[in-house]
């Protein structure tokens, strides 16, 4: 694995190493090819695991050879970093209702942001519980996913360092450490429901997922400073 891995549209570490994955094939019927190829190699993942899944079978259920297999792809991990990177920006960046990002709306923020990742979790459930596998047994894998769970981190922090100067979160918080808890929160919630199938409405776990951050935060929920709301 590369020393630094490269990074998104927004400037976000990916969760995928460039080095695993070939350039994309420049003539239509090859884009084709592995378009398929990867979205059978998704189900085959999702159906079987990482694992347990072969290329015999994701060959199978894209209808083509091992042969045509192999022109896109070296291997079974390479055909899984594949899949990451088609899926990586749906969970990461999941699309938001229009909320303008001003101090005051925090609170609508935080609800938007919190059921559009729920809403991207429930879509990806299956892949999202066979991340937690594989980074349980492929290092590189691992640490590109701790670069960039720590870089959503620090990014919360730095938003939550500028709403304490402007007088909407606790001031005593530190800012790296509460920026990990409330998203490690977060993405525990989503786990539990669609990956271990904790039997909670969907209202109802953005309701309450956008209660605890305001509180953990000290996030008045009208939207009003600190000051003003005491």
């Amino acid at each position: 694995m590369s020393e630094t891995s490269d990074l998104d549209a927004e400037g976000m570490p990916t969760l995928v190493d460039r080095t695993r994955v070939r350039d994309q094939p420049t003539t239509a019927r090859g884009i084709r090819t592995r378009e398929s190829l990867v979205a059978a190699a998704r189900r085959v993942f999702e159906r079987d695991g990482y694992l347990d899944a072969r290329l015999v079978d994701i060959t199978a259920e894209a209808g083509c050879s091992v042969g045509t297999f192999y022109t896109y792809f070296d291997s079974k991990e390479e055909v899984f970093t594949a899949v990451i990177q088609a899926t990586q920006d749906d969970m990461m960046h999941p699309g938001l209702p229009h909320v303008e990002d001003s101090p005051e709306n925090t609170p609508q923020v935080v609800r938007a942001s919190n059921r559009a990742y729920f809403e991207a979790y429930k879509r990806n459930a299956r892949l999202m519980g066979l991340l937690e596998q594989v980074a349980t047994i492929d290092p590189a894998f691992r640490e590109l996913r701790l670069k960039r769970s720590r870089a959503f981190a620090d990014r919360n922090a730095r938003k939550i360092a500028v709403l304490q100067e402007q007088g909407y979160v606790d001031p005593t918080l530190d800012p790296s450490m509460a920026a990990l808890a409330v998203t490690s929160m977060i993405s525990r919630m989503g786990y539990s429901v669609y990956v271990l199938g904790q039997p909670w409405e969907f209202e109802a776990l953005v309701d309450t997922a956008t209660a605890l951050w305001l509180n953990a935060l000290g996030i008045p929920r009208d939207g009003s400073r600190r000051d003003d709301a005491h």
